[in-house]
């Protein structure tokens, strides 16, 4: 059988070890503050509105034939 878990979480190894020098508290807290912000997700680019494209200033040709005026009122 497995042994009961006791919440104590197993010993890992670190992720940041010093191996020359004593810095300070200081200066390890930036330290940890650029590695923590280096590794966050990009902010996503916000989507350009269809109402909103520059296309939309450009004149379109009409389609001709059959019911071509119709299909000029339909979004493209």
């Amino acid at each position: 059988m497995s042994e009961p878990e006791t919440g104590v979480a197993p010993e890992a190894t670190p992720f940041l070890r010093v191996v020359r020098g004593d810095p300070t508290p200081q200066e390890l807290a930036a330290l940890v503050a650029v590695l923590a912000s280096s590794s966050a997700p990009a902010p996503a680019a916000r989507p350009v509105p269809v109402w909103n494209t520059p296309a939309r200033m450009h004149r379109h040709v009409l389609p001709h034939g059959p019911g071509g005026w119709r299909s000029s009122a339909l979004p493209r």
